[in-house]
């Protein structure tokens, strides 16, 4: 994982600015003040608009306003490293987590020399409950526990003394105080105690602390790393090698080359059972694929030559040929990667609340314990005792916890949602969508299959209907529409061969249709709409469209265009009537009714006639009479419709709207919603325009993927209010039990050890979260 990134394209799609955003490595954080003060510490620096630090994953992304980046990584290392922190790269924490000693890992090690150190100062303790007398001498309890203290502790110290010079506190400084009283308590009665007089010492409070300290700790960064399993997988599809075949230039051999040599037009060979190396297209041969990793479709995908391949995907039983498409971070693959970095780098709106408690916490706490402390003495209660508690109150109070509540959820709740199909593309996006009432669907795509097909050509008296095909067919020939593909697969299948610029001066007319030069004639072929607003009389033609628009069917006209002269002018007159036909995609009944349940209000979006809307609206089971199908919408106009609806009142607050699309013309409705979902489809993914105005990326054209991003939000949320609620409980329950002697240090630093675990170990469980499944009963056609 490339931790030092650069993404300035990425960044100019939603900046007007030039930007370039710096993912950096930042060891020695261990707390929500520790985030409080890199962050700061990085905004101050010139060139850097923005920063977010993610205790979760120990890093940090800088966004900078200046083009010398160089230069600037260079101060914002050396501002994190002023701080007391250690700038450093994703892959150098990746090696010292895998370094191992002795057959150890070698993080682990300080943990076990404490607990080694400190089990015999902890043996007067275990000897009481059998009535026994094991207090070990005063000058090795000394010995076991200074190395402890000092040695392994050193780290607590180092960072407690950066958070002093910069007027700040933070856990290490809470626990160096704490265990350095508890350390100098033990050291003065002995130096004060007669010779040969057993006094009671607290050295195994100030050593066992450390050690749970130390000991949570590597729990917590083990625990940690688990929530980013879903990172490493991805990168683990990648493969390292590719079979480049020869191009009959250069090269005349097959030669085995590494992915990252692979250009645009190469043609690599995949053999069963090997990944494929880069997104393209098949040439040669046909197999099928399984993109389970990447889509969360657990069936094969069949592939011939002209389907499209993606990255990463694991070739079945057959050897193919493929053209490259896309290397690099151009791939799907590194895109999908992208966007989950993206969403587990970013802050979600909460956190905010943490951050600023963050900022107060240490502070409050001091000043709590030496209330503590004064107020123990005012009662009467000897030094040691009154000591004692203020340091349980110092070593109880745990800002880990409330840095870690919300950063591990997220990353959970996404990682787990990438591996289905699901891709969040920020933090505020999985926040909204929790509190989603209302799903808008485009129609074309999203709840349909999006292939219609060429049904019914009727022609006017005198015309020819294959002459009507061939016509058509030249118009579309350059279009990449639905309904364009249905034309040219009509003429395919009839062996009408057209040449791509058998028309001129062909112009697309949004939400209209097109038109062009055939031979010297001008020609339209388009939407009613089109044909009334040129003024074109379509005699029997309309009610015939009106008859097939009320059984479903999408109707275009095809018109040419009669040169006026002096006396009139030109007029349209009509050639013949197309109707189109689509199909609901399997399970998108199901997905509506499921969303129903659900309480969603449900709206279609579709630029076809109110006929043909409704005709699909009642296979869906939308209902007419609810208002929940918009038809005869111009793609410009999807962005007010969603508008509107996120406008509509109900009870005190304003709807909460996702859009649901695929296409380019989706996009502003995308950007309009509250929350957009772009589609992808079996057509190699949803457009990059969508994904990129989108919120939510599903990688699957399966309607039930909606309810699926809704569920995992809501759980995600439910994980993140969980954690706060106990990191809060557990400070706001545990400092004044401490403070009112009820907790002994020892407890209250395996009590605090155990927060932060417990805040991981909870939002882990999301990694078992399943799409909901519901079941589809077979669709009557």
């Amino acid at each position: 994982m490339n931790t030092l990134t650069a993404n300035s394209e990425s960044a100019g799609l939603f900046s007007t600015l030039p930007q370039t955003q710096i993912d950096l490595g930042i060891g020695g954080m261990t707390c929500a003040s520790c985030v409080t003060r890199v962050e700061k510490a990085l905004k101050k620096q010139a060139g850097v608009s923005d920063a977010t630090v993610n205790l979760a994953t120990e890093s940090a992304r800088v966004t900078l306003t200046t083009h010398d980046s160089v230069e600037s990584l260079a101060r914002i290392k050396r501002a994190v490293r002023d701080a007391g922190y250690e700038p450093r790269t994703m892959e150098a924490a990746d090696e010292a987590a895998g370094e191992r000693w002795l057959g150890v890992p070698r993080d682990l090690v300080p943990v076990l020399v404490g607990a080694l150190l400190s089990a015999p100062l902890v043996l007067p303790m275990v000897g009481d409950l059998f009535g026994k007398h094991w207090m070990l001498p005063a000058w090795i309890q000394f010995l076991l526990a200074t190395p402890v203290q000092f040695v392994l502790g050193a780290r607590f110290y180092r960072a407690g003394w950066h958070a002093l010079k910069a007027f700040t506190g933070n856990m290490e400084l809470l626990v160096s105080i704490g265990t350095t009283a508890g350390w100098a308590l033990s050291t003065w009665l002995w130096w004060r105690a007669e010779p040969g007089e057993m006094v009671h010492l607290y050295y195994e409070a100030s050593a066992v602390v450390i050690t749970l300290v130390l000991l949570g700790k590597w729990l917590e960064a083990r625990a940690k790393r688990q929530t980013t399993t879903a990172i490493r997988a991805l990168h683990a599809l990648r493969p390292d090698r590719a079979h480049l075949l020869p191009d009959g230039v250069r090269r005349t051999e097959p030669t085995e080359v590494a992915v990252d040599e692979l250009l645009p037009g190469d043609v690599v060979r995949v053999l069963p059972g090997e990944r494929f190396a880069a997104d393209g297209t098949v040439v040669q041969g046909h197999t099928q694929a399984d993109e389970s990793m990447l889509t969360g479709e657990a069936m094969p995908v069949p592939k011939d030559v002209g389907d499209g391949v993606t990255g990463g995907s694991l070739n079945g039983e057959g050897a193919v040929d493929v053209r490259v498409r896309a290397i690099g971070a151009q791939s799907v693959l590194s895109q999908i990667i992208g966007l989950v970095q993206d969403a587990q780098a970013g802050k979600a709106p909460v956190q905010r609340l943490v951050d600023q408690v963050a900022a107060v916490f240490v502070p409050v706490v001091l000043v709590i314990a030496l209330a503590t402390l004064l107020g123990w003495l005012w009662t009467g209660a000897p030094m040691e005792e009154a000591l004692l508690h203020a340091v349980a109150v110092l070593v109880i109070a745990c800002p880990c916890a409330l840095g870690l509540a919300t950063p591990t959820a997220i990353m959970a709740g996404t990682g787990v949602a990438a591996q289905h199909g699901i891709l969040i593309k920020d933090a505020q996006a999985l926040e909204i969508a929790h509190k989603v009432d209302t799903v808008a669907f485009d129609k074309t795509g999203t709840l349909t299959e999006g292939h219609p097909r060429l049904l019914v050509i009727e022609a006017v008296p005198g015309v020819d209907e294959t002459a009507v095909l061939q016509v058509a067919a030249a118009l579309q020939a350059q279009s990449a529409h639905p309904l364009a593909r249905a034309v040219l697969e009509a003429a395919a299948s009839r062996s009408i061969v057209v040449a791509p610029d058998a028309a001129r001066e062909v112009q697309a007319v949004s939400g209209r249709g097109s038109q062009g030069r055939l031979k010297g004639a001008l020609l339209a072929l388009g939407s009613l709409r089109w044909m009334h607003e040129l003024g074109a009389a379509l005699g029997p033609l309309e009610e015939r469209a009106k008859v097939l628009q009320a059984q479903g069917a999408t109707v275009s006209v095809l018109a040419s265009q009669t040169p006026g002269d002096a006396a009139a002018a030109a007029t349209w007159a009509p050639l013949a009537l197309l109707a189109f036909g689509d199909e609901p995609k399997a399970g998108a009944a199901e997905a509506i009714a499921g969303l129903r349940a659900q309480g969603m209000r449900l709206f279609m979006v579709s630029g076809d006639n109110r006929g043909a809307a409704l005709a699909m609206a009642a296979r869906l089971g939308l209902r007419a009479n609810k208002d929940e199908v918009i038809a005869e919408v111009l793609p410009g106009d999807k962005a007010a419709v969603v508008r509107r609806l996120r406008a509509a009142v109900v009870g005190e607050r304003l709807h909460t709207v996702a859009m649901v699309g695929d296409g380019v013309n989706d996009a502003p409705a995308l950007a309009a919603a509250d929350v957009g979902m772009a589609m992808s489809h079996s057509q190699g993914g949803s457009s990059d325009v969508a994904m990129h105005a989108a919120g939510i990326t599903l990688m699957r054209g399966d309607p039930m993927m909606v309810a699926a991003a809704l569920d995992i939000s809501r759980r995600t949320v439910r994980k993140i209010r969980q954690n706060l609620f106990w990191a809060f409980a557990y400070n706001v329950a545990g400092i004044p039990l401490a403070a009112l002697g009820f907790l002994s240090p020892v407890v209250a630093g395996a009590a605090m050890a155990l927060s932060s675990v417990s805040v991981v170990s909870n939002a882990l469980l999301l990694k078992r979260w399943k799409p909901p499944q519901q079941t589809r009963q077979p669709r009557a056609d």
